[in-house]
Order: structure tokens, then C-alpha cells, then sequence
């Protein structure tokens, strides 16, 4: 669509000022490591996961929106097969959506494979708005893929595609930023929605916490199937972030590029 990437680039940008400004005004926690150093790796896999998107096009033409106007023309997928109102199509297809996308960060920590690309975005030691994009880019590939396959069989449109990428990138930064959120804010924006305090028990050190609150928008997936953990046992500012590797590994780009292949 005309625009569609200067708009979602503008949001996300804005998001991630305005995020990174209220964590620096009133951060939750303490950094344990440089913010520059932090920075600088995790805008570099930002960098390396757009190139990667940007081969992929490439190779496979449509990636999640074109291939939402792919199936649109060819009549493919559930919702091109109903007559449904253009409201309630979006709204369903945003919900299934983000179902998807909980269920596979679920399978990223179950399958051993998987899970070693998705160390990358655990390994962090610290927890703020840029760890919501900082993640491998054969994560990144696969993770498009799964989008590509789900727009075809959904028949999602191009609208509620770009609207669903847009709500999942400002979710995740919002819920990974180093913010204090006031208790009595969080409790009733919890009941709906990913917060910070929420999502930071799914970056705990522990395994039995870090395989819990799956959720990158939505907080009622984690409710449902029993996978939802109110807070750390150790309390958020006793808590450790990240893996086994409580050194400064975490923030060098070339080593999380390499982590997935490690033995360990």
C-alpha cells in the first residue's frame, strides 16, 4: 500500500522517542551495563534483521502486507470466503493474530532449535525499549514466514495487517521499556494488556519464569492457558535479567550473532 512503510517507520520511531524518554525520566530499575554499549548491539540487529527482510523480498516478492493484497485478489483465506463486515473482519483478524504470534514465542522456548535463536532476545542483562528489537535475523526470517503463511490462510487484509504490525511493535516496546508504571495503573491495564512489570518476570534468569507470560500485546492468551505469572519471586528490583551469561557477552554483536550455534 502507498505509504504503508513511511507511516509504520513514523509510529515506530515516535513510540520508541517517547519510550525511551519516560524510562530515562522514571526508570524501574537500574542499568547494569553502559546504555551506549547495550544500544549500539541492539540497533545493529535491528539493522541486520531489516537487510535480512529486504533479501528475503527478494526471494519470496510478498512479504505479510503484500501477501494480504496477494490473497485479497486471488480470493484466498477465511476471510475472502465470508461476508463479513469490514469491522468485525479486522477485529477478528487482529485477535487471531496475535493469538499466532503468542503461540509461537511459546514454541520458540519449548523447541530446543528455536530456542537457541531466541536466546538472543533473552541474553540481554538489561530490560528497556530497545531489547523489544533486539532479536537474531534467522528469528526474524522464520518469524515473517509464520506471518506470510497466517495472511494467506486468514485472508487478513492488507489494513488489518499493517494495523496489527504496527499495535505489536508499539506493544512490545511499550511492555520491554524501563518504566515505572504506577501499581494502581498497572493492575487494571494488566486485565487487557502486556505491561512492563508483567513482561519483565518473562526476562527473569529462572527458567520457571522466563516460560511464562508469553504475551507481546495481549495479556488474556496468558490467562487462558495458564501461563500467566503475576511477579518475580524475587521482586522486580531483585531480580536477575537474562540468561547464564551475567557478563558483558550480551552486549557484543558479534557473539549474539554467533550464539545460536554455541553448544551451550
Amino acid at each position: 500500500m502507498e505509504n504503508e512503510a513511511t507511516l509504520r517507520l513514523a509510529v515506530f520511531l515516535g513510540l520508541f522517542a517517547l519510550l525511551a524518554l519516560i524510562e530515562t525520566l522514571i526508570p524501574r530499575r537500574p542499568l547494569r551495563i553502559r546504555k551506549r554499549k547495550r544500544w549500539i548491539n541492539n540497533w545493529a540487529l535491528v539493522l541486520l534483521n531489516t537487510a535480512t527482510l529486504r533479501l528475503m523480498a527478494l526471494v519470496i516478492p510478498l512479504l505479510a502486507v503484500g501477501a494480504a493484497m496477494d490473497a485479497s485478489a486471488k480470493g484466498w483465506g477465511l476471510f475472502n470466503m465470508l461476508d463479513l463486515p469490514v469491522w468485525v473482519e479486522t477485529v477478528a483478524a487482529l485477535l487471531i493474530l496475535d493469538f499466532l504470534i503468542w503461540g509461537q514465542h511459546l514454541i520458540t522456548h519449548k523447541i530446543p532449535l528455536l530456542w537457541r535463536l531466541h536466546r538472543v532476545h533473552h541474553a540481554d542483562r538489561d530490560m528497556d525499549v530497545t531489547t523489544a528489537i533486539r532479536f537474531h535475523p534467522v528469528e526474524i526470517a522464520l518469524s515473517m514466514l509464520l506471518k506470510i503463511g497466517a495472511v494467506y490462510l486468514l485472508g487478513a487484509s492488507a489494513v488489518a495487517v499493517i494495523l496489527f504490525e504496527i499495535i505489536l511493535n508499539g506493544a512490545a516496546m511499550f511492555n520491554h521499556a524501563n518504566m515505572r508504571l504506577p501499581l494502581w495503573l498497572d493492575r487494571p491495564v494488566r486485565l487487557v494488556l502486556v505491561t512492563p512489570d508483567m513482561h519483565r518476570v518473562h526476562h527473569s534468569v529462572h527458567r520457571n519464569e522466563h516460560d511464562s507470560n508469553y504475551g507481546f500485546s495481549l495479556s488474556i492468551w496468558d490467562r487462558m492457558f495458564g501461563t500467566y505469572v503475576a511477579q518475580p519471586a524475587e521482586g522486580h528490583d531483585d531480580m536477575v535479567i537474562g540468561l547464564q551469561w551475567q557478563d558483558e557477552n550480551p552486549a557484543r554483536i558479534g557473539w549474539n550473532l554467533a550464539l545460536p550455534f554455541r553448544k551451550k
